[in-house]
């Protein structure tokens, strides 16, 4: 555990880690650029990550691309993030503050929703009865009927051997949202449907079309999903 700890007590090695919560995979001369190091620097901090059991890299041709080793890594990085001190109100420019309120209000969480808008999914379906916590957290028999509704492959997560259904600390919310086979399905055919985006970098969009369909398939009120307005800084546009 100490050992697991020292590997990310590191700034970059953490910041690298958290850049690959969008369950891409990167290059080693992106991941250099995104945590503001020398291409050299950041090879030694990533072969670290590697031998950790952390990050696992494909090599083609000669680019290396290194990826986060699974579902149960992302689990833990979003876990710890979310365990850390709240981060302070921005001061920088309008489009780090604009930036920073789409990534709180949906992103991805390596392969399933994270932000508000995954812990507004997570917690209606635990609301009307899809989800149950009695005995941990299971799919119900309604739950299961919701996500073939949807056109989930419900079979196909049923046989799969990943978790079906588990919670993950929203770093940003401070609450759970959905993780497991079925959140990473959901999220898939959110994307499929159009009612969901890309947005920059890991940020999720929630199309209009989608806040109508959600509203209607989650029985959440449709102000409740607009996202909040990017908060007042000190600095310029």
């Amino acid at each position: 555990m100490a050992e697991l700890a020292a590997l990310l007590a590191d700034g970059t090695r953490a910041g690298i880690c958290l850049a690959l919560l969008d369950g891409r995979a990167w290059t080693a001369g992106e991941l250099a650029r995104r945590a503001g190091v020398a291409p050299s620097t950041a090879s030694d901090h990533l072969t670290r990550l590697v031998r950790g059991g952390l990050l696992v890299e494909e090599r083609q041709g000669r680019h290396r691309y290194l990826r986060l080793a699974g579902p149960s890594v992302a689990q833990l990085i979003e876990g710890l993030a979310g365990h850390a001190p709240a981060p302070p109100a921005p001061t920088g420019s309008l489009r780090a503050a604009t930036a920073g309120a789409a990534l709180a209000y949906a992103r991805t969480c390596y392969d399933h929703l994270a932000g508000r808008l995954g812990v507004l999914m997570y917690d209606a379906l635990l609301a009307h009865g899809r989800l149950d916590r009695a005995s941990g957290l299971t799919v119900t028999p309604d739950g299961w009927a919701w996500a073939a509704g949807l056109g989930v492959p419900v079979d196909v997560l049923r046989a799969a051997r990943r978790p079906v259904v588990r919670d993950c600390l929203d770093w940003t919310e401070r609450r759970s949202h959905l993780a497991g086979a079925l959140g990473a399905a959901v999220c898939r055919r959110f994307a499929e449907l159009g009612w969901t985006a890309p947005g920059a970098g890991r940020a999720v969009r929630l199309t209009p079309t989608g806040r109508s369909a959600l509203a209607t398939n989650l029985n959440i009120p449709e102000h409740a999903l607009t996202p909040a307005s990017p908060p007042a800084t000190s600095g310029r546009a």
